[in-house]
């Protein structure tokens, strides 16, 4: 264990968020995400809530200071529809250690995908919230 490091945070996932460099993407997958198919480099953290990873995510990594919306989360499919809470709760675990809001895109499905393909990483979660996916752009750390 190393102190200041969320317990969540797996020596794999930590190695991952250091070699990134500025403008890297990577995905917090829900469940259900075919991760495999999209992206090479897929990490597991099985029963890990997206909003937990966030909690230890988010303190470490600066988000990309020179993007409008340096997160991206799935638009719904033509009719069906959104779990409004889903996002207030990853954009409220966000604001817990930022002090300016971020701003967050929805993309298309099959945009989305697309996306994926050039994320640096893909981490597979416990998540089971529908739409639950979010891509969290790197920003230049500032010491």
């Amino acid at each position: 264990m190393l102190k200041g490091i969320h317990p969540a945070i797996s020596p794999e996932l930590l190695a991952i968020l250091c070699k990134m460099g500025h403008g890297d993407e990577i995905l917090l997958a829900d469940a259900h995400f075919p991760a495999e198919t999209f992206n090479h480099n897929v990490i597991r953290a099985d029963g890990v809530q997206v909003v937990t990873l966030l909690e230890g995510i988010i303190p470490l990594f600066e988000l990309d200071q020179y993007s409008a919306k340096p997160l991206v989360m799935m638009a719904a499919v033509s009719g069906d529809e959104l779990d409004a809470n889903v996002e207030m709760k990853y954009m409220a675990t966000i604001a817990k250690s930022l002090t300016e809001q971020p701003q967050l895109e929805r993309m298309e499905r099959f945009d989305f995908y697309d996306r994926v393909k050039n994320c640096y990483a893909v981490v597979l979660t416990g998540e089971t919230a529908k739409y639950g996916n979010i891509i969290l752009k790197k920003g230049v750390t500032t010491l």
